[in-house]
């Protein structure tokens, strides 16, 4: 190889891999849009509108309004939380804890129906929290600064 093929093919490799850690920038922050709609709409809306299915279901684990306020809460600040960077990590890990306690929930009350759902969605928030963990030594010079 002559000393002027091998800069280029250099300068290709690098290109080539700058361009697939883009698009997996790309990709995790679609995926933090998707779970923050999710969440904000499909899984809070109907808590904190108290949606007669939501209500149904609260009733039935014998929770009562306050408690599905309170996760219908929890649930819409984690989806803003997915949307701010210095939050996403942070957010990630406890919409997951959310999660879990979900899947016991659906195991324990409702016989196990859609218990895969809550682990499904645990999948891409452990991704998230993993991926935007250098976000989490920023927010922590922000508490201490406070």
């Amino acid at each position: 190889m002559s000393e002027t093929t091998a800069p280029a093919a250099s300068v290709a490799a690098a290109g080539s891999a700058g361009g697939r850690r883009r698009a997996a920038r790309v990709a995790l922050r679609s995926v933090q849009v998707l779970l923050a709609l999710f969440y904000g709409i499909a899984s809070a809306l109907p808590k904190l509108i108290a949606h007669p299915s939501a209500v149904e279901s609260f009733d039935r684990i014998g929770w009562g309004s306050g408690a599905m306020y309170t996760i219908g809460a929890l649930e819409l600040a984690g989806a803003v939380a997915l949307l701010v960077p210095v939050l996403q990590s942070v957010a990630a890990i406890a919409l997951s804890a959310l999660m879990v306690g979900a899947f016991i929930v659906q195991l324990t009350v409702f016989d196990g129906q859609n218990a895969a759902t809550p682990l499904i969605l645990m999948v891409p928030l452990a991704l998230i929290a993993w991926a935007r963990r250098g976000h989490n030594a920023e927010l922590l010079r922000l508490v201490r600064r406070s």
